[in-house]
């Protein structure tokens, strides 16, 4: 309860400086505790001064601009706390282990088996947070780390516990086929990534 009324003074002082932003970030496999630990680390935050966003499959719409935008427009204004549940960084993962998603996005040229496709990717990511930070949005990413045996365990728990049945997707199981290109993906991602204005943690 000390951390959560510190958090409270923070985001009080946050709101009444009217100069910071600050934008949380959450990447993880499935059942890894985003939405819990989304739930249980912002308890006691105002939700006047906090907006969250989750980020599914993009629509036709967001399929029309750049990877970034439908994030980009989901940015906390200044004295305000952005959550992103799932990000911008779906593009560098499940892009990268489903490249059919990348021709959805209809890019000219776009060649997703080149390792330089990828680069340019995480040269657009790094430069947009490093916009962000530049101009009074700090940045904090967390990557919840989950094992193959214990998201099996997560996911039989939401088959076996009724209060848990609407988090169960068919499509959940289906992703665990790719479990080993994922986790590339991730390695790569946290790698290229990281930087001193934006680490993940």
């Amino acid at each position: 309860s000390q951390d959560v009324t510190a958090l409270s003074a923070a985001q009080e002082r946050l709101y009444a400086a009217d100069t910071w932003a600050v934008l949380l970030v959450f990447q993880a496999m499935d059942a890894a505790g985003k939405d819990g630990a989304i739930k249980h680390v912002m308890s006691g935050v105002n939700p006047q001064g906090c907006q969250v966003y989750s980020f599914k499959q993009p629509t036709s719409e967001e399929l029309d601009h750049t990877f970034l935008w439908r994030c980009m427009k989901a940015l906390p204004e200044r004295g305000r706390i952005g959550i992103f549940n799932r990000s911008y960084y779906e593009d560098v993962l499940v892009a990268r282990v489903h490249p059919q998603v990348v021709a959805a996005q209809r890019l000219p040229g776009a060649k997703p088996k080149r390792k330089s496709f990828w680069a340019a990717r995480y040269d657009d990511i790094n430069a947009f947070e490093r916009h962000l930070d530049r101009n009074g949005t700090l940045v904090l990413k967390f990557f919840l780390n989950v094992s193959k045996d214990e998201q099996r365990k997560r996911f039989l728990d939401r088959i076996d516990d009724p209060a848990k049945h609407w988090k169960f997707s068919a499509a959940d199981l289906a992703e665990r086929a790719y479990w080993d290109d994922y986790q590339q993906a991730y390695e790569q991602m946290l790698t290229r990534t990281s930087t001193p204005w934006a680490p993940w943690y």
